[in-house]
């Protein structure tokens, strides 16, 4: 009679390659914030991550394949918030408007999370002749995108006008969360986050100006 053989009990695995390169990314976002892309060394990234240097190369061809993957991680995080929050309004039984409050809501609650990232997307937004503007470009129509969904769904229900332009107030929504977000954070740290959502949340319902609904 053969005896099965016992499993032998899995040990520990070692750090997995992506909690180094959250590691990196947080390191470099932090580094690049503070003094820029070009005055930021690899020696640097690897220091404040607790890394040796051959462990960024290991994980980036580059510091430009770095901050080029660094852009395009920071960005799929923000349009999975953004999913998120839609499917979450969605399945609590609100309407269009409603999931495109929740993704503000959830767009501050990012920049909340992550200053340093959201500063460095905008202003890389405004730079050209960068290696990594395709995918910067690439990287923001996909959030635009979870936008233009929502408001294209709106109008198609009749919940929304169909004279609004999806494409441009798509950008606008994502825009207007971004700059009001970032002057929130520099001129006026002492509001709350409920209240810079308030008061965005008004914008878009329309209440301003009387209305409920977006048109």
């Amino acid at each position: 009679m053969t005896t099965a053989r016992s499993t032998p009990p899995r040990t520990s695995p070692p750090r997995s390659r992506e909690t180094t390169r959250q590691k990196l990314f947080q390191a470099a976002v932090t580094l690049i914030a503070e003094q820029g892309f070009s005055s930021t060394t690899v020696d640097e990234i690897a220091e404040r991550a607790g890394v040796a240097k051959g462990t960024v190369y290991y994980n980036f061809a580059s510091k430009t394949e770095l901050f080029e993957e660094l852009l395009r991680h920071g960005v799929e995080m923000l349009t999975a918030d953004l999913r998120e929050a839609a499917g979450s309004a969605a399945r609590r039984g609100g309407g269009r408007v409603d999931a495109l409050d929740a993704m503000i809501l959830a767009g501050l609650q990012f920049i909340d999370r992550y200053p340093a990232f959201t500063q460095l997307y905008v202003a890389e937004l405004w730079r050209t002749n960068r290696a990594w503007n395709d995918t910067l470009m690439v990287v923001r129509q996909q959030a635009v995108a979870v936008v233009e969904e929502e408001l294209r769904q709106g109008v198609a229900e009749g919940e929304l006008s169909e004279e609004i332009d999806i494409q441009l107030t798509a950008a606008a929504l994502v825009g207007m969360v971004l700059v009001a977000a970032l002057d929130w954070k520099a001129f006026q740290p002492e509001r709350s986050l409920e209240e810079v959502h308030g008061a965005l949340s008004l914008l878009l319902q329309g209440r301003v100006g009387g209305r409920g609904r977006l048109r």
